[in-house]
Parts: C-alpha cells; structure tokens; sequence
C-alpha cells in the first residue's frame, strides 16, 4: 500500500507539467481561432498585394515568353542567365550602388544638421517645421517633373538663376548627358527624402534625457564631445531606421530617373529597377524583366541583412 502511495506520489509532478502545456497549446489555438476574423482582410490583402504578385513574377521569370505575350513553356534559370551575361549589366550595378549609396549617405548627413536645427527654440520653428514637409508631401512624380523643366537649358528657371548669379557662363543641359543627369537625379533623390530622415531623427532626439545632457556639461564635455559622444551613440536606433527605409526605398526608386534621364540612349545613367523597365517597355521580355526583379529582390534582401548584421541597429547604448 505504500509503495503504491509513493509511486502515485512520486508520478503526479509529472502528469501536472503535461497537462499544463495541453491546456496551454489549446488555449493557444483558442486564442489563434478568435484573431482569425479581425487579421484575415489582413492576410487577404498581403496574398493579394504581395505574396501572390511575387509568386506570378517568379513564375514568369522561368518562363519563355514572346513578345506577343504567349507562354511557350518553362526554361529552368536561363533567363536568369540571359539577364547577368548582358554586357551593360556590370555598369548598371556600378550605377546602382553609387546611386544607393550616395543618396543614404548625403540624406543621413543633411538630416542629421536639420534635426539638431530643428530641435532648438526659434522663433518660427513650426513653420520651417512644416516647410520641411512639403517635399514629402508632394508626389514624386510632381517634384521631379519641377526639376526637369527647371534645369531645362532652353526655358529651365533653375538654368536661368545659376546663369544670373554667375555659377554657369551659359545654360547647362543637365538632363541631356548621362552624367549630370544622373547626378541632378541624386540631388532630388536627396531632396525628397530629407524630410521623413529628419522627422525620425527628431523624434530620436526627442527621446535623449536631458539629464544625460546636463550631466555631460557637468563633466566639461563641450558642444562637439556632447554631440558625438552622448548625441550620436542615442540617436543609434532612429540613424539605423531612417538608413533602413531609405535603402529599400531609393533601391526601388523608378519615377525620379524615368523622368531625369529616360529620354537619354543607351544605359549609362540606368540603375538596376530602371533597368527593369527598359527590358519590359523597350524590349517587352516579360520574362527578362521578371528574372532581373527577382534578381533586384534578393540584392535587397541581402544588403538589409548585412546592414542589420553590420549596424545591430538594436544594439544597447554604452
């Protein structure tokens, strides 16, 4: 009779966790079933907008497809093939990641001056507030078609003041060549992203604790020390999501160099996302296209994880 007590005894501390994860998982599907109806047009939306359009372009970048649009049947990862031996591809990558680049870095700059302006005491500060704005705003399209016809030699206003205040001797073809136009292009690219950039590092720097500040001119830091070593290490997180967003956002930028430099020949002031369109518009290869942006896709989802990895945006301040 003991023994069966102790044994009873002995085996009910082990029944008790078994029973308690049961209970936990149903409770787990319980709790999975009642969000089902309120995250559903979600999970509609993200097939439909997303997922399904992603899957029909790889889909359609193992296919061989005519100009006329007939599918006439599966060819494995040759039009991958096609796309990377193409002899203006290495330029175009270059292009890329200059364009990339410079636009992150330039942004991150300005906006790092702009949010520490912004964030003092001024009279009128709400109005440039707002005023920095505006480029947000604005669509794109809109702001760059300003710019085209502003830079334009013949009737460009931008042309005719740089030529008044003695910066050109005489009107400038900027969207003519590749070069300028590529490098205008990086300038609006700029413009219209300095105001998301800056609000984020605003809010970043409205979360720094003033105490921190004080104690660092207690300490005898001065304006340069306080900034780099207590201002800049805080402003880690929002630095790293601002860089984040732009990165995939001027990666995918198409409106801006479609309509700086669409009408030059040839793909010396082409990136890869604009690269795209050419081959669906000039060429019309559904399927080349659609191997370069699963190309473009992964390029994306490689450099956000070196990033991350680089970065650790996440990282706690020391």
């Amino acid at each position: 009779m003991s023994q069966t007590i102790r044994s009873t005894q002995a085996g009910a501390p082990t029944g008790a966790p078994r029973r308690g994860a049961s209970s936990a998982r149903q409770g787990g599907v319980a709790d999975l079933g009642r969000a089902v109806p309120w995250t559903l047009p979600a999970l509609i939306l993200i097939f439909g907008v997303v997922l399904f359009p992603a899957g029909y372009m790889i889909y359609n970048s193992t296919r061989r497809i005519s100009v006329a649009g007939v599918d006439h049947g599966s060819v494995g990862f040759q039009n991958y093939a096609t796309v990377l031996s193409r002899p203006e591809l290495p330029g175009i990558l270059v292009n890329t990641l200059f364009w990339v680049v410079s636009v992150v870095v330039l942004t991150v700059i300005i906006s790092l001056a702009l949010a520490q302006f912004l964030n003092k005491n001024f009279p009128g500060r709400q109005w440039v507030r707002m005023a920095i704005l505006i480029p947000w705003a604005a669509s794109v399209v809109m702001t760059t078609t300003v710019f085209v016809y502003g830079l334009d030699p013949f009737y460009g206003i931008i042309n005719k003041f740089l030529v008044d205040v003695h910066i050109l001797s005489a009107p400038f073809g900027f969207t003519k060549e590749p070069l300028p136009a590529f490098l205008s292009s990086i300038g609006i690219a700029v413009f219209v992203s300095l105001p998301f950039t800056t609000y984020t590092l605003l809010a970043g720097l409205a979360g720094i604790p003033g105490d921190m500040l004080e104690a660092a001119k207690v300490d005898g830091a001065g304006a340069a020390r306080t900034y780099f070593g207590v201002v800049l290490p805080n402003l880690r997180n929002a630095i790293a999501l601002a860089s984040l967003i732009n990165i995939i956002n001027v990666f995918n930028s198409l409106p801006i160099l479609r309509l700086m430099t669409g009408a030059i020949p040839g793909y010396k002031a082409d990136t890869t996302t604009t690269y795209v369109f050419k081959l669906l518009q000039n060429e019309q290869r559904i399927d080349l296209s659609s191997a370069l942006s699963v190309i473009n896709f992964l390029i994306v989802l490689v450099v956000v994880a070196l990033y991350l990895w680089i970065v650790k945006p996440m990282k706690e301040v020391s």
